[in-house]
């Protein structure tokens, strides 16, 4: 299974929801680097409060000083939106609160559940759990989406071997990740190609084997994406 990351300096472990991970931090600083583009969402207990990061088509840096302590939950891309009971699309390049989304019960369920773990990340991982047994297990299509992307496949071929048309590949795409799979692939495109140069790989071989036509294609893609260059982000 395609693993997902969160952003560096985030102290991270597997979960035992499927796909996702569990991160925290103790504070943001202006020198931290913006959070990328993943097609993922998170579940997130700020300072005590409960909200949700929708998935991001472009880098976000939270303002500094925002919050003493953070944890949170970032689910597998595609997953979330079965969880939270939310389209995607409704969150895109947004933070909410919670209770925006569910209702009162809900909520304070999960603030419940919050209260009786042993930490944070715990009791956001408990709270995923009991919406899974609560929702539908995801379409196997939607992983099947990610996994062709990344590999480098077209949208066209993608839709084909699915066997949809393409406008049926564009409203599962908006629903489960937020955009169509034309910037879904080149989100997951460039996170292949940070997780290879972070192994050591040189940029121009990076970007022959993540499918840029060049070196120079792989950097404008990137700083369109990130807002740093390649170099900016394994620097940081």
């Amino acid at each position: 299974m395609r693993e997902i990351h969160p952003p560096q300096g985030y102290r991270a472990w597997r979960s035992t929801i499927d796909g996702a991970v569990l991160w925290t931090r103790d504070s943001v600083s202006d020198r931290d680097l913006p959070v990328l583009p993943d097609g993922c969402m998170d579940l997130l207990w700020i300072d005590g409060r409960l909200s949700v990061a929708g998935p991001d088509t472009r880098a976000y840096r939270p303002p500094t000083g925002y919050a003493d302590r953070i944890s949170g939950i970032r689910f597998f891309p595609g997953t979330a939106p079965g969880l939270l009971g939310v389209p995607a699309s409704e969150l895109r390049d947004v933070r909410v609160d919670l209770d925006a989304l569910w209702s009162a019960a809900n909520v304070r369920r999960a603030t419940d559940v919050l209260a009786h773990a042993k930490n944070p990340a715990a009791g956001l991982e408990a709270v995923a759990r009991w919406r899974a047994a609560d929702s539908d297990p995801t379409d196997p299509m939607l992983r099947f989406i990610v996994t062709s992307l990344e590999s480098g496949h077209s949208v066209a071929a993608t839709a084909d071997a699915l066997g949809v048309g393409l406008r049926r590949l564009h409203r599962l795409s908006l629903n489960a990740f937020g955009y169509g799979p034309k910037t879904l692939g080149r989100i997951l495109r460039m996170q292949r190609a940070l997780a290879l140069a972070r192994k050591g790989m040189a940029l121009a071989d990076v970007a022959a084997v993540a499918g840029y036509a060049d070196q120079a294609h792989l950097t404008r893609e990137i700083r369109e994406l990130a807002g740093l260059s390649p170099r900016e982000l394994l620097e940081g």
